[in-house]
């Protein structure tokens, strides 16, 4: 049986990933609680380096469902950085047989930098922070519907 099926849809542990190529951030969500939190940032020093650590964070909060970020233009077209976000949650669904989703990132950034802004906290953990603005719009547009 399998842990979404153990806990039931409603309570779903969710991972959201803000992929780059220096840094990857990390935020931890449940859609029982409709919530999102920066968790951490991974340095994207090697593939093996990075999903060592992801493999870490997998096995720790054992996630229903992975969400990634999908960068575009503000136009909506794709760039060199959506077919390497595309790659990175295509290989996390190889390596770690989870689902995967992919969300339009446009202005995550922009949103996290403001939320960071407004409690006084450093840059320094602005991709975490636009992991979870990511991940709280995945929970957002999907909240009555399920996994």
């Amino acid at each position: 049986m399998s842990v979404a099926a153990k806990r039931g849809a409603a309570e779903a542990t969710l991972l959201a990933f803000d992929y780059g190529e220096k840094r990857i951030g990390v935020a931890l969500g449940n859609v029982l609680t409709h919530s999102a939190r920066a968790l951490t940032v991974i340095p994207n020093k090697s593939r093996e380096y990075r999903f060592e650590a992801i493999g870490a964070l997998l096995r720790e909060w054992q996630p229903d469902l992975l969400v990634v970020g999908l960068p575009r233009h503000p136009d909506g077209t794709p760039h060199a950085m959506t077919q390497l976000a595309t790659r990175f949650g295509n290989q996390l669904n190889g390596r770690f047989n989870l689902p995967v989703v992919w969300v339009d990132e446009r202005y995550s950034s922009v949103d996290a930098e403001a939320r960071l802004r407004e409690r006084g906290e450093r840059a320094e953990h602005i991709d975490a922070e636009a992991a979870c603005v990511i991940l709280q719009q995945y929970l957002d547009e999907h909240s009555s519907q399920p996994l």
